[in-house]
């Protein structure tokens, strides 16, 4: 283990320990290594106005995609359950969006919410709904929901996929015993079906709200933190930070503090396998 050990130490460790480091200097990206500065990088990030924006954001993001990726695909694993025509098809077909790369599915969405040229405005428009063409990712009110609708598109697949694992290994025996001693449709969900939902279910919410934490590429592409910062997450927020105003320091800093965010974040998810584990 120990060629191992030490790839993981050059690779791994010694960029953390020198990020520390970095952190309690006001190094910037070119020049000088800085000055010691001590916990000065971390209260001006912590009481600072971009910071509790930018968690603010992210933390609207993260809870708003992942319940609606929950919900989707709840719904899709109940779908694909089922016994139907072309059911293997499109259990082949679910998958794409989640297999598509994370910038391109950006650029298929940046494309359909085009303000001059895109597919959403065309249709709406059409139908009534609109009287002109708007712009779906310059304004506000409506870039939030715009990236929420993006990331839920491509990732609820996964959860489908794993609550169509879960459902699987429901006997077929119990489901026809609910059906035949009367239950409906609803308590054949809550009293047969959930009970084998629930824990794959909280997995996949404690590893999605973690990955959607981290988010950057998916609001790089589409709007770039923007209009006005309204959709800056906090990963966005420490590019800015170390690369765009060349604030290494600082920058460093921010990044350990999202690290501990995600880290607490992490310790939730691991204690949720082993609970599950423990009364598996």
């Amino acid at each position: 283990m120990l060629p191992l050990l030490a790839v993981m130490i050059a690779v791994v460790g010694w960029p953390l320990v020198d990020t520390v480091h970095l952190s309690f200097t006001d190094a910037r990206l070119i020049g000088t290594r800085g000055r010691f500065v001590g916990f000065d990088n971390y209260q001006k990030m912590i009481t600072g106005l971009d910071f509790h924006d930018a968690l603010i954001t992210t933390a609207i993001f993260a809870f708003a995609s992942v319940g609606i990726e929950l919900v989707l695909g709840v719904l899709a694993a109940l779908l694909l359950d089922q016994e139907f025509f072309g059911r293997t098809l499109l259990r082949a077909m679910m998958i794409l969006p989640w297999a598509l790369p994370t910038i391109v599915n950006a650029t298929l969405w940046r494309l359909i919410y085009n303000p001059e040229y895109g597919a959403l405005n065309a249709l709406l428009t059409q139908a009534g709904v609109l009287s002109g063409y708007r712009s779906w990712l310059g304004e506000p009110s409506s870039a939030m929901v715009s990236l929420i609708v993006a990331d839920a598109w491509k990732n609820f697949p996964l959860v489908a996929l794993i609550g169509l694992a879960a459902l699987q290994a429901v006997p077929k025996d119990i489901k026809a015993a609910a059906v035949v001693d009367g239950a409906g449709a609803f308590a054949r969900f809550r009293f047969v079906l959930w009970p084998y939902l629930a824990g794959p279910l909280m997995v996949a919410l404690v590893l999605r709200t973690i990955e959607a934490f981290k988010v950057f590429d998916i609001i790089w592409v589409m709007t770039r933190g923007g209009p006005a910062n309204t959709t800056r997450s906090l990963s966005i927020l420490v590019y800015q930070e170390a690369f765009s105003f060349q604030r290494a320091g600082s920058g460093a800093s921010l990044a350990l503090i999202v690290t501990l965010i995600i880290t607490m974040l992490a310790a939730i998810y691991i204690a949720t396998i082993r609970r599950n584990a423990v009364a598996a």
